[in-house]
């Protein structure tokens, strides 16, 4: 077509790619997003979306630390026929600090690519049943190659073409899923254990505290939003002397964890995208950049490097005087701590520690702490830390330290950890006064997982299969409520700390509450009876394809209709 209408849609295209090359080359402020859509951003990114990171002693191998951390959320088991890859224009990292000056001594850098059979012959993402991971049935699957860097050193390349487990579709596209998740769990040499592929979100909350903390009466609390719904989850496990400074964990033994997306700073959809990677997203602590930074800052939260973080009054500020308590103050009236909140800041900034000053008289999971550590170069920042040298629990506690067992979060983060719980407690100021508030001693009433977590690596659970959202068609076919004893039991009526209490000085001295009501029954009835005659067919699935097929035709013909007469020469 070499008329102006032809030229006139060049334009228009060109200056359309131009407007999107620009926009990303601004970089991460532009298209920062992390972790559960808590970043204005996050809805344009989805496969950059840190959920959710884990860190913690591997109960089943002495002297190994698993690290676990996840992307993109509320994956719908039911969201064919793309379902959910990682990206293969992104680089997923796990950083890991072990001298205390918030820069990563450890990275761990994944990278995807896509090994698509449909081509132009189908839309399906698999023909038949699949059985393994090479069967010729799966048309989409994934593969990642994981590179490291130690101590500022370059990249080096541990494995390549490693099988990702593929997006769980259900019974009949695959009816043996924990056969694939075994064969996508691999260990390399040096005892290295690796996993990458989908899983049961493991997040347990309720997110009515949004709605002004529950209802403003604590009624809208046990309900799971994240039940039934599905992650990517990459997993690593390695020795405790990979990540200790000097390689040593007797001498340091604490180590601070954070999971980032980068992204290429300009992107093109539809093609390579050149040029240096920049940080789009970031997580460390849980809830940070949901309940502790206010709305303007969560995407610049999510750019910055932990280093910065001391340098950004406006981010100290919300640690030092948080929002969250004075919201309680309001709705419930329990009086906010004092503050500056140091012991928030020992918390979410420091580690707890003695050396540091704070108000929390404990010596816990601070870098400050590791024997050679300078002081000197130390850096408050936000990351989860964790203390190597805690022993494992025989039987976890989900409020983790504030029951007195200092493996939990924390320090560190397991997945029986009950963070929003623990969290709530934290900022009411339970750390440092040793008793839970008892105003909000029931917390959100979902204390444990949907689905039961694993006793070995990976320890994520399955991934969910039907759909989250039932209805009137029938259950889904999700599984069940966890009965595994080994998830804490602790209740947070108990109004005490406990026995390992942090006020002791000493690292060394150390029920499930499923929700099975049924979902209501909310979808509206479809009785045509009560429409005219005539109209059940339109409101009908095919009468909808039908009405959309007719408004298009008529729409075309009339636009053909101006633009001849505008100029006889068109042809469409």
């Amino acid at each position: 077509m070499t008329n102006r209408y032809a030229g006139r849609r060049r334009l228009v295209a060109a200056g359309a790619a131009a407007i999107v090359v620009s926009l990303a080359a601004l970089g991460p402020s532009s298209v920062v997003a992390s972790s559960h859509r808590e970043a204005p951003l996050i809805a344009s990114d989805p496969a950059a979306d840190n959920t959710d990171l884990y860190a913690f002693v591997s109960p089943e191998r002495p002297g190994y630390m698993t690290m676990i951390a996840n992307w993109i959320p509320f994956e719908e088991p039911d969201g064919g026929p793309n379902f959910y890859p990682f990206a293969t224009d992104a680089a997923y990292r796990i950083n890991v600090d072990s001298d205390g000056d918030a820069k990563p001594d450890a990275v761990f850098r994944w990278t995807f690519t896509n090994v698509d059979k449909r081509g132009t012959s189908t839309f399906l993402y698999n023909n038949g049943p699949v059985t393994s991971l090479d069967d010729e049935n799966l048309l989409f699957r994934q593969t990642y190659t994981l590179e490291t860097s130690f101590d500022g050193g370059p990249f080096r390349t541990r494995i390549k073409d490693a099988p990702v487990a593929p997006s769980r579709i259900g019974a009949a596209s695959m009816p043996d899923y924990q056969k694939l998740r075994d064969q996508a769990t691999i260990q390399l040499d040096g005892g290295w254990k690796l996993f990458a592929g989908q899983a049961d979100d493991p997040f347990f909350l309720d997110l009515r505290v949004f709605d002004l903390l529950y209802g403003g009466d604590l009624s809208e609390t046990g309900q799971d939003t994240l039940a039934g719904y599905n992650v990517n989850s990459i997993a690593i496990q390695v020795p405790f002397k990979d990540v200790a400074l000097n390689g040593n964990a007797q001498r340091n033994p604490v180590v601070g964890i954070w999971s980032t997306t980068e992204r290429s700073r300009s992107r093109i959809a539809d093609g390579p995208s050149p040029g240096d990677r920049v940080q789009v997203s970031r997580l460390g602590n849980p809830l940070v950049n949901e309940v502790v930074v206010p709305a303007g800052l969560k995407d610049a939260f999510n750019s910055i490097s932990p280093d910065k973080d001391a340098g950004i009054p406006a981010v100290v500020k919300r640690v030092t005087d948080p929002e969250l308590p004075q919201v309680i103050e309001k709705v419930y009236g329990v009086k906010a701590p004092a503050t500056p909140r140091n012991d928030l800041v020992e918390i979410f900034l420091t580690g707890i520690t003695t050396k540091a000053g704070g108000p929390i008289k404990a010596d816990l999971n601070s870098q400050l702490n590791n024997q050679d550590v300078r002081a000197a170069r130390f850096r408050p920042s936000e990351m989860l830390r964790l203390n190597l040298s805690v022993p494992v629990a025989g039987k976890p506690e989900r409020l983790g330290v504030l029951a007195g067992d200092l493996q939990g979060f924390p320090n560190g983060r397991r997945l029986t950890d009950d963070a929003v719980d623990i969290a709530v407690q934290a900022v009411e100021g339970a750390a440092q006064s040793g008793k839970l508030v008892d105003a909000l001693a029931t917390g959100d009433k979902v204390d444990s997982n949907d689905n039961a977590f694993g006793e070995v690596f990976p320890y994520v659970a399955l991934p969910n299969q039907g759909a989250v959202n039932a209805g009137n068609r029938g259950s889904s076919a999700r599984s069940a409520p966890s009965t595994d004893p080994s998830v804490g039991s602790g209740s947070l009526g108990s109004g005490s700390v406990g026995s390992g209490s942090l006020g002791s000085g000493s690292v060394g001295a150390g029920s499930d509450g499923s929700n099975p009501e049924a979902a209501p029954d909310l979808a509206p009835a479809s009785d045509s009876s009560m429409l005219p005659n005539g109209s059940a067919v339109i409101f009908g699935v095919g009468g909808v394809g039908a009405l959309l097929i007719a408004l298009t035709v008529w729409w075309l013909m009339k636009r053909r209709k101006r633009a001849y007469d505008d100029d006889p020469t068109v042809r469409f």
